[in-house]
């Protein structure tokens, strides 16, 4: 499983670096202070914290260290070398390295007939792990380190995000309804997209209400549409965060036995927080679909 790329224009405090690099905390530490790897901010508080670049570059020498590299011998070499042979690890004997050629010459007939051709080559599950992810990772790392542009990254996202509503349009199921949307101020798609991509072949009919959704339209939109979930996602933490207490009111609006479930990055780091509210997070806690007539599910949240 590829971990999510940061976010741009956000800090991140330690414990979310260690979730987006693979390296404990601990070990954070020790290469600030033996190392000098990246020197973090402090808060006000005195906790660390670290920009989207600085993430990014913890991501590289993570992966290289985790070929079998010691990193006394990574912040020897020039950063440049680091970025770069990390990238090629990345997508060295895979598909990534022409999807990635693609989007950084903006070739966007190239990048959707490889798409395409992947597409076809594989189950939509397979299609969404093994490809959309990893290529949002690489991408997002790129960017945040200044090795992809702004319209690089812009392009394959409209193609990429194109291409994973088109798999939802294209698929048709008798199942029970999922209504699912992002969270007012959230516009990253990819990670929920692929969510539902996996959701509909498992036998749920998925409703797709966009980016960027105000609570009010999820809670009208349900009342119409009477859906067994409504999923709802979100990838910055401090969004998430200060929409806490009408997150919580959320499930009381709804249709009775409506289950909400929370994802994205942005609701995993605050995920101890929802779950004392008593909000369900992540789409494993998402049950297979009843296919019953009129069956909704028995329990939802407090």
């Amino acid at each position: 499983m590829t971990a999510p790329a940061p976010a741009p224009n956000r800090s991140y405090e330690i414990h979310e670096v260690a979730e987006l690099t693979g390296l404990a905390t601990a070990r954070l530490r020790v290469w600030e202070r033996r190392y000098e790897v990246v020197r973090p901010g402090r808060q006000a508080n005195r906790y660390r914290t670290y920009t989207s670049e600085q993430v990014a570059l913890l991501r590289a020498f993570a992966r290289l260290c985790a070929a079998g590299e010691r990193i006394g011998d990574l912040v020897r070499e020039p950063r440049e070398s680091v970025i770069a042979r990390a990238e090629g690890r990345a997508t060295d004997g895979s598909p990534l390295a022409l999807l990635l050629e693609a989007v950084k010459r903006l070739d966007r007939d190239r990048l959707n007939t490889l798409l395409d051709e992947q597409r076809r080559s594989m189950e939509s599950e397979q299609f969404g792990r093994e490809i959309i992810l990893p290529l949002g990772e690489v991408i997002g790392d790129l960017w945040a380190l200044g090795r992809l542009s702004v319209a690089a990254e812009h392009l394959a996202s409209e193609v990429v995000v194109q291409q994973l509503k088109l798999e939802l349009a294209g698929a048709a199921t008798a199942g029970p309804l999922l209504l699912a949307a992002c969270l007012p101020g959230e516009s990253h798609e990819w990670g929920i997209l692929v969510t539902l991509v996996r959701l509909q072949t498992s036998g749920w009919r998925v409703q797709y209400l966009g980016a960027d959704l105000p609570l009010k339209d999820v809670v009208d939109a349900s009342w119409t549409l009477l859906p067994q979930v409504v999923a709802l996602s979100a990838a910055d933490p401090a969004n998430v965060s200060g929409r806490l207490p009408e997150l919580r009111r959320l499930p009381r609006l709804l249709p009775p036995g409506t289950l909400v479930v929370l994802g994205g990055q942005g609701v995993e780091i605050n995920g101890s927080r929802l779950r004392r509210a008593g909000l369900k997070v992540g789409a494993e806690v998402i049950p297979q679909p009843h296919t019953g007539r009129g069956s909704r599910i028995a329990s939802r949240n407090p």
